[in-house]
């Protein structure tokens, strides 16, 4: 949540920042919001100050035998009184319209963003590794686990419709041992601390990171209220909700490696074959919690994790700075990874990493206590995906093809799949 005080010190600024994340201009409208709030407030206030003082004065003229003015100050105490509810309740109307209404705008851009409307201004940062050298054709990850045997969409869509997979055998064995790679390289390599954390939150959890309230149909939630996590950001980042951290504690780093469960509402259409695009999906996930200092610095540690999986796998990916246009809603930056698919002929995503400033510590009113003045400031947060183990999966599959329809296991994950070194036909 941006901080209404900032936008009425800079509103043109703000107006700028929400134009170059394609939004109309918002801050006269915020204003006068708040113009009511504080107008409702200082009433309400003035309300209580006149209260008090004729209560006061109420004594003094009963001491003084006034009884004439005594009852005419508790008529006015009593008129005050029954004045203070419906005060009271549009006080809280303007807050709750005024909170609303900024909890539904994006995060402002850094300065460094490149501007523009859609991916097509994001903007390579680097190209790490080369393209197989093998000249047999490229084939699809799903031709290739279909192939196999042990990839299969129609039994997944009888039991629970479109965008489900079953894998079997040494694919599901091969899923497995890419996630346990990544969570022990994060924890063992990278100082994550592993986190078992639930897989179903409260609506305040959601809000705290943003996807509540301007997302919701992107989500699944349970017949008691409950949401199933979207990704495991969510968890780890509201671990430390409306608590106040000491500084010299931070930054604190979590990684978990849980399932998570989106509605993809609006990608009708949009890889509807294969593994890609999925309701339900294996994902690592990392995320600090850093002071204002170090969340710039923090965002380039976290890419750079994020990208010793994919060298570790010796797989060819490219890192993308993401346009104003493109970033998530929480996002201040946000750096894409994504990997080469052979059998697409194209780069996909398979990790985003982003510095949010206090956009989520605000939601969240988590705090930590400087170290020099000891005031209170919001943390700033940061998420990212070291990586998503589905896309991995089908990045291991397309680019260790053999001309036999084999794949070779990658060194890196040969520890994790119990002396199997390829995957053959069934």
């Amino acid at each position: 949540m941006l901080d209404i005080k900032w936008i009425r010190d800079n509103p043109e600024a703000f107006d700028a920042a929400l134009n170059k994340r394609g939004a109309e201009p918002m801050a006269a409208t915020l204003l006068a919001m708040d113009d009511t709030r504080r107008s409702v407030i200082q009433t309400l206030q003035d309300m209580q100050s006149r209260r008090n003082a004729a209560s006061k004065e109420i004594g003094n003229a009963m001491a003084q035998k006034n009884t004439e003015l005594a009852e005419k100050l508790k008529a006015e105490v009593a008129t005050i009184k029954d004045t203070m509810p419906p005060a009271e309740q549009e006080e809280r109307a303007a807050v709750a319209a005024l909170d609303d209404a900024l909890s539904r705008l994006p995060n402002i851009p850094l300065d460094d963003v490149p501007v523009g409307q859609d991916e097509s201004g994001n903007v390579v940062t680097r190209t790490i590794g080369t393209k197989p050298g093998w000249n047999h054709p490229a084939m699809e990850h799903f031709e290739i686990g279909e192939a196999l045997g042990y990839m299969d969409f129609e039994r997944a869509a009888k039991l629970s419709g479109s965008r489900f997979t079953v894998l079997t055998g040494p694919l599901a064995r091969l899923e497995r041992a890419i996630g346990q790679f990544m969570i022990d390289m994060h924890t063992s390599e990278h100082g994550y601390t592993e986190v078992s954390s639930p897989l179903m939150v409260k609506s305040e959890a959601m809000y705290g990171t943003g996807q509540l309230p301007k997302f919701e149909e992107d989500l699944f939630k349970t017949t008691d209220g409950r949401y199933l996590i979207p990704t495991a950001e969510v968890t780890l980042t509201n671990l430390v909700s409306g608590e106040v951290l000491d500084a010299e504690k931070l930054p604190l780093r979590f990684t978990a490696l849980t399932p998570s469960f989106r509605s993809e509402a609006g990608s009708a259409g949009r890889d509807t074959r294969g593994m890609l695009r999925q309701h339900q999906f294996w994902k690592c996930e990392l995320v600090s919690i850093t002071d204002q200092e170090s969340s710039i610095a923090e965002h380039e540690r976290m890419t750079e994790c994020a990208e010793n999986v994919l060298k570790r796998l010796g797989l060819h990916f490219r890192t993308m700075t993401l346009c104003t246009g493109d970033m998530g809603f929480s996002a201040r930056k946000t750096y894409d990874i994504e990997v080469w698919l052979p059998g697409q002929d194209a780069f996909r995503e398979i990790s985003s990493c982003s510095v949010c400033g206090d956009f989520q510590g605000r939601r969240m009113n988590a705090r930590y206590r400087g170290k020099d003045d000891k005031a209170l400031k919001f943390v700033h947060t940061l998420n990212g995906s070291g990586t998503a183990v589905g896309r991995c999966l089908i990045a291991v599959l397309e680019n260790y093809l053999n001309e036999d329809g084999s794949v070779t296991i990658p060194d890196a994950l040969l520890p994790y799949m119990g002396g199997l070194t390829k995957i053959e036909k069934a």
